[in-house]
């Protein structure tokens, strides 16, 4: 029997997650000839699982000073030409309504399988094509054109846009494909770690942490150059919540986490109020109007302080120390819960050899890299899926 010869394409994207896609609606609809290909079976299923399936699309407060990178610079361009008010105008043409949450952050009312939905039918409105469910098995590169083996056989095209995304959330599929890709063809790679992920303690830390999981409680979260004023959650393992999300990014391993509890309230004060005008009043009732019960009684025993003693006979010293522990408690985690739970992935494919106007690659024409796999990585509530549409409306050359 004769060879099968390659079914050949103008555009081959990889990955059909929220970049992906995007990217192939936009090349389609502008007259290419384009294949996205999965091996999942379903596409965009961290679309899917988003803002607790409601998809926390983008983010009004959209700006560069927002993603971290080795370039601080790079992420520029495509955001500033492709920004929140043009994805939400897209929403609009589908039909899609949205409301604000706090911080800019923005849901879609109608969940997050419209806008999986919406993605689809901008990548038929084009015509092109998604084979899920199939196996990147290689890929070449030869005469200005692309070859990927796939599970169901060759395609080519003479263009190559990698959108495989990151490490997080190996179960749903994830792997390092993107960065092989890469190194193949002579990318080099900024060191990857798990971001917007929990910590994790171990020794006192977390039996303490542990004996109060579930509570929450406003806090200011510092460690390196950044600091988040959000909610914090403890947990059986350690600290969550959006706050110690964002300073994760920002964390290193050894490095001690500065948390402020209830940031903009000065508890020595309130407490010296109480004791003014409440002087029989336990300190632990005085704490409990300002933290859960079970956070109450941990904040005083660690401080060695008893719950039943009387404001009355409590020195404003012994107060002021106590507050300054509460404004100044530095944790340091063990580590973080990494790739399994970490909402993206820190590093990637170098900026320093991408095109920050089109994602292309420097040493291959052609080839391009946008989504998680790039070393830019947004802060949590729409950053990252705002760097998706932005880096694939770049590469896509519109």
């Amino acid at each position: 029997m004769p060879t099968q010869l390659p079914q050949h394409h103008d555009a081959i994207v990889l990955g059909a997650g929220a970049a992906g896609l995007f990217c192939a609606a936009r090349m389609g609809q502008a007259g290419r000839r384009v294949l996205v290909i999965d091996h999942a079976a379903k596409p965009a299923e961290k679309v899917r699982i988003s803002g607790g399936g409601r998809c926390n699309f983008t983010n009004l407060e959209t700006k560069a000073d927002r993603f971290l990178s080795a370039n601080p610079h790079f992420a520029k361009s495509a955001l500033a030409r492709y920004t929140p008010w043009d994805f939400i105008g897209l929403m609009g043409r589908h039909g899609l309504t949205w409301h604000e949450k706090t911080l800019g952050q923005l849901f879609c009312d109608q969940k997050s399988g419209a806008i999986i939905q919406m993605l689809l039918d901008e990548l038929a409105a084009g015509q092109g094509e998604l084979r899920l469910g199939t196996k990147i098995e290689a890929v070449t590169h030869a005469d200005g054109v692309f070859r990927v083996e796939t599970s169901g056989g060759a395609v080519t095209a003479p263009k190559l846009v990698v959108a495989t995304g990151g490490l997080s959330i190996p179960k749903m599929g994830a792997t390092g494909l993107a960065y092989d890709i890469a190194r193949q063809f002579g990318q080099d790679i900024a060191p990857t770690k798990a971001a917007l992920v929990p910590f994790v303690f171990t020794g006192a830390d977390h039996e303490d942490f542990a004996s109060i999981s579930g509570v929450a409680c406003e806090v200011r979260a510092a460690a390196g150059s950044a600091a988040f004023e959000e909610a914090m959650l403890f947990t059986h393992r350690g600290l969550s919540g959006p706050a110690i999300l964002q300073v994760s990014s920002y964390w290193t391993p050894g490095e001690a986490v500065t948390l402020t509890l209830l940031p903009g309230t000065d508890i020595a004060e309130t407490l010296k109020a109480a004791k003014r005008n409440h002087a029989l009043q336990s300190l632990g009732t005085a704490l409990e109007a300002l933290f859960a019960k079970r956070l109450a009684d941990l904040v005083l025993r660690r401080a060695g302080l008893e719950t039943g003693a009387r404001l009355a006979d409590l020195s404003h010293a012994t107060l002021d120390a106590l507050a300054a522990q509460l404004t100044r408690w530095a944790v340091r985690p063990a580590g973080t819960e990494g790739y399994r739970t970490a909402e993206v992935t820190a590093g990637g494919v170098d900026t320093a050899g991408l095109s920050s106007k089109t994602m292309e690659s420097r040493h291959v024409p052609g080839l391009h890299f946008i989504g998680e796999c790039v070393d830019v990585t947004g802060w949590l509530g729409g950053y990252n899926f705002q760097w998706a549409w932005a880096s694939a409306a770049a590469a896509a050359g519109e």
